[in-house]
């Protein structure tokens, strides 16, 4: 049985720090493109048109029914034949944020369907814009009952970060392997890495409990 390396364990510690700060990255551009595209496509299922809301529609199930990784090497790999070629960066944002919103659009739809109709009444009764009525009142009604599946999958986005290794995006999963392979030790590496993992997820998850009791408190929601 491998005995744990302290001098080892050390001196990977700056690496796998730095590559934490690159997941955390990853996640956070991931998540940001997921919330604003979530939300296009949330808002394009409830348009008029019937073809856009079904084009929409099978746009979303398709990309919930396939997965993540498979969707990293379509615009990773593919792309490129169609003329666009990105690096492994920018490529696993574009992958892991459209995968995330088209969760997050079902999380906006719920949210929507929330706002009483008398909502959507008097919006139309003051004769406002589509837009003015979305975005000055049904949506901000629409996001606080959103707030828990919202930080769920912020949650989630980060511990499918890992996935970006499969391209060579240097995030945590990547570096550890990297570790791992030059030193021909493993124990190390990829215990760091899940200990990294519960020492950002675990927190993130109970302040966004927090956050979320804390907007049902104000808006006297529970």
């Amino acid at each position: 049985m491998a005995d744990w390396d302290w001098d080892f364990t050390w001196e990977i510690l700056p690496r796998l720090l730095a590559a934490t700060v690159n997941t955390l990255l990853a996640a956070g551009i991931g998540y940001i493109i997921a919330m604003f595209l979530g939300l296009a496509f949330a808002l394009a299922q409830r348009t008029p048109s019937n073809t856009l809301t079904m084009a929409v529609r099978e746009a979303v199930e398709f990309i919930r029914s396939t997965p993540l990784v498979l969707q990293i090497f379509f615009v990773f790999y593919v792309g490129p034949e169609f003329g666009v070629v990105l690096s492994p960066w920018v490529a696993g944002m574009i992958a892991i944020g459209l995968h995330y919103a088209a969760y997050l659009s079902e999380v906006y739809r719920g949210g929507l369907e929330n706002v009483p109709q008398g909502q959507w009444e008097a919006a139309t009764s003051l004769n406002l814009s589509t837009a003015r009525t979305y975005f000055r009142i049904i949506i901000p009604q629409a996001l606080p009952p959103s707030i828990a599946g919202m930080g769920n999958y912020l949650v989630g986005i980060f511990k499918d970060t890992p996935v970006l290794s499969v391209i060579g995006v240097a995030e945590l999963m990547q570096t550890a392997n990297s570790i791992g392979s030059e030193n021909y030790r493993y124990l190390e590496p990829y215990t760091m890495v899940g200990i990294i993992f519960l020492l950002i997820s675990l927190p993130s998850a109970a302040l966004l409990r927090s956050f979320d009791a804390w907007v049902r408190r104000k808006l006297g929601m529970n």
